[in-house]
């Protein structure tokens, strides 16, 4: 493999340092993460950039070393194979599917108490009121008091990193190269591609499920990596499907 950068992989990398270098230099490190890490949407942090500005975010030097050797390792490749507009639509689609998937498993764990707390007759002002001061009413019910703590960690949740998108990118990766060797830095025995792209999603889907955290922090948003993987996958598929027709691109 050449070790050369592609332009979009070149410029990507130059812009996620440029927000890291941000992120430590500016306002102790809590501006940039407030106007741009991606706040669960009933959290008054949220804005609706922080969709597309989370992706080049990162929580610290480790995040983003790994994130950004693993877009030159597998986006330099791809980038060289499927060409840079292609390369591109993959990596902000899976970036977005991380985004649908990860506030769907918050929303999934949200919901449900959150329904039961208006239904009670907890406004959502109330709700909104408590989170903010970080004080519960006096007035609920120790049933409302459970759910209020219950919905607390999805009200407080934010994401950075693009591991989403580069988890699109993997897959986009493994589609073209079936048998290519990966193995993991702790674990360095080789596995072909189509082995282990997969199982990497199952353990992120294991860890999502139990808390169990395998091979990352144990604050990773495990349902982003899913999400960046099915989108990346999907769309090499459709892509391989249609390499014939009208749909191709040139």
């Amino acid at each position: 493999m050449r070790l050369s950068i592609t332009d979009a992989v070149k410029h990507l990398l130059i812009i996620n340092v440029i927000m890291f270098i941000g992120t430590v230099s500016i306002g102790n490190g809590q501006t940039f993460y407030d106007w741009f890490a991606l706040y669960f949407p009933k959290n008054p942090a949220f804005e609706p950039w922080q969709i597309v500005t989370h992706m080049f975010m990162h929580g610290n030097a480790t995040h983003i070393l790994f994130n950004m050797f693993a877009l030159w390792m597998f986006g330099t490749p791809v980038e060289r194979q499927i060409g840079t507009k292609r390369f591109l639509f993959i990596y902000f689609s899976a970036g977005l599917g991380a985004v649908l998937f990860q506030l769907g498993y918050y929303y999934f764990n949200f919901l449900p108490d959150y329904n039961n707390l208006i239904a009670s007759g907890v406004t959502p002002e109330a709700i909104q009121q408590m989170f903010e001061t970080n004080r519960i009413l006096p007035s609920l019910t120790q049933e409302q008091v459970v759910q209020i703590r219950s919905i607390a960690p999805s009200m407080a949740a934010s994401m950075v990193g693009a591991s989403g998108c580069i988890m699109g990118i993997l897959a986009a990766f493994g589609m073209m190269n079936p048998n290519a060797e990966l193995m993991l830095i702790f674990f360095p025995v080789p596995i072909k591609a189509k082995y282990f792209i997969p199982g990497i999603i199952i353990l992120d889907v294991i860890s999502a499920v139990t808390g169990q955290s395998f091979f990352s922090p144990s604050n990773t948003a495990y349902m982003a990596h899913v999400g960046g993987a099915v989108i990346g996958f999907l769309i090499m598929w459709y892509w391989k499907k249609n390499s014939m027709d009208k749909y191709r691109w040139n």
